[in-house]
């Protein structure tokens, strides 16, 4: 299973249909009880206007008797009393629920003698049987008030009273007693003149949309998420169609070691076809470096066999002949060997990212002992308090002004000059000699490792070509600069520049 979703393909497509299916069951739980309740909420408008109607006429004076009950399955009608009694009913309505009495069976009672509507009408939900067959109906109630006359108030005579007495006399569920008491009951009980009217209108349609919605649904989900399912699989292996041949091809590069290949680039403006521009630089990097560290090792190579061989021969020399032993050049190409193999190893830690440490340094007093060991006097303008001090290592800021003024008396004719001054919030070292000089197309490559211009080829007085290259990376390591530059006269001139502290 996990070997399955492993992939970004696999992941993809499952998220994609997940979300897609918690959407799509979210919005249609919310359609279908939208519906629902649309649907609903009309069945009640329905019954509402239904019940209006037989409540108007009911209003105007007209008996419960004499009103025409629609008798069909759509509009159910039953009239009933303030004290519970029904009045009247549709003609085939057979029981009810949700109406406030399960009774069907009309009750004799005082007819209405005019009033007036309830402006409020009560919904409530419950079951009917029309003709035997039995159904879920929205009901609506709406009271009849009558309008109080002075028939009413007085004696208790009068047409409609009469007829309610006539009426309680013949219904076998009205109240029996006395004559005086149906006269009492029409003549003074408000109850039983009040009418509420229920009217009915069937909730089967709603019902049914319901669950043809609910159908549709079910069975279109399934087919949508399939569909989703393999539109995302197959973009999703359309779009990592590109990173397939990056990594194919950065498969084979590891396996041919030929750093020289690149990696298809995409002609899209996308994030793959930037990844495949960055692992091609990435690459060009690499192959940049790994041809440097080449470079480095058969230069270093290079430069160590000379002093080794010619030490060895003057060993070898005065092993046979002790009376030609070179004592003093033996010394001095061990001391080349010792020099070299410092500036091998700096340069190693330098590669390595090595960063000096960060402390502060009186960069005047490196000046000033540098200065007396060349033999030379450094111009330091203004003087500072603080002795130009900076942050860093002071014996690589020492090796860098050994190296500088070595290469200066290398090339001079008589003059090296050593000053340090302020520019801005920089310290700026300038090391100048009244030699041939750097040419401008050469500034930049004398910085290279092991490289000697044509004045300075001679292994005796052009040294190893590093002085240079370990000086540069120093100051860079420090958060400065070192250039190459002519001094004004002739001559060149090399300017170091590192931030001052603070």
């Amino acid at each position: 299973m996990r070997r399955l979703f492993g992939s970004v393909r696999a992941r993809a497509t499952v998220a994609a249909t997940l979300v897609v299916a918690v959407v799509l069951v979210a919005a249609g739980t919310a359609v279908v009880l939208s519906l629902r309740a649309n649907l609903i909420d009309r069945a009640g408008a329905d019954a509402e206007s239904a019940a209006r109607k037989v409540a108007a006429r009911l209003a105007t004076g007209t008996s419960w008797d004499a009103l025409d009950l629609p008798d069909d399955d759509d509009e159910p009608v039953q009239i009933v009393d303030g004290t519970g009694r029904v009045r009247a009913v549709s003609e085939d309505l057979e029981s009810v629920s949700g109406t406030g009495t399960n009774g069907v069976r009309p009750s004799a009672g005082p007819a209405p003698a005019g009033g007036t509507l309830d402006d409020d009408a009560h919904l409530s939900s419950g079951e009917a049987v029309i003709d035997g067959d039995r159904g879920t109906y929205r009901w609506a109630a709406i009271e009849v008030k009558p309008r109080e006359s002075e028939d009413d108030s007085g004696s208790g005579s009068g047409s409609g009273a009469s007829g309610g007495d006539s009426e309680a006399e013949t219904d076998d569920d009205s109240d029996s007693g006395s004559g005086a008491g149906s006269g009492a009951e029409s003549g003074g009980d408000d109850d039983a003149r009040t009418f509420t009217v229920f009217a009915g209108a069937p909730l089967d349609a709603a019902d049914s949309a319901v669950r043809t919605a609910l159908t549709v649904m079910l069975i279109g989900l399934p087919v949508l998420l399939a569909v989703v399912a393999a539109v995302t699989w197959a973009v999703t292996r359309r779009a990592l169609r590109p990173v397939e041949g990056i990594r194919a091809e950065l498969d084979a590069i590891t396996g041919s070691r030929d750093l020289a290949r690149r990696v298809p680039e995409p002609a899209t403006h996308d994030e793959i076809a930037a990844l495949a521009r960055t692992t091609n630089a990435t690459l060009a990097a690499l192959q940049d470096a790994v041809d440097k560290q080449r470079r480095f090792v058969a230069d270093a190579s290079h430069e160590l066999r000379s002093p080794i061989a010619s030490l060895r021969t003057q060993l070898e020399v005065g092993a046979e002949h002790p009376e030609f032993l070179d004592l003093d050049g033996a010394v001095e190409d061990t001391v080349r060997l010792q020099h070299l193999a410092a500036d091998l190893l700096l340069l190693a830690r330098l590669d390595a990212g090595e960063r000096p440490p960060d402390r502060p340094v009186r960069l005047a007093d490196l000046v000033a002992r540098e200065a007396a060991e060349h033999g030379l006097r450094a111009r330091i303008e203004p003087e500072r308090a603080d002795g130009y001090e900076v942050r860093g290592s002071a014996p690589q800021l020492g090796r860098i002004l050994g190296n500088l003024l070595d290469n200066a008396r290398r090339h001079a004719r008589s003059e090296v000059a050593l000053a340090l001054r302020q520019e801005g919030a920089d310290a700026v070292v300038t090391v100048s000699d009244d030699g041939p000089g750097v040419p401008p197309a050469e500034r930049d490559r004398v910085f290279e490792r092991f490289v000697r211009l044509d004045d300075a080829r001679t292994r005796d007085e052009g040294g190893a070509g590093l002085g240079l290259a370990i000086a540069r990376d120093a100051a860079h390591r420090h958060g400065g600069s070192l250039v190459a530059g002519e001094r004004p006269g002739g001559g060149a001139e090399f300017v170091l520049r590192v931030p001052l502290s603070g």
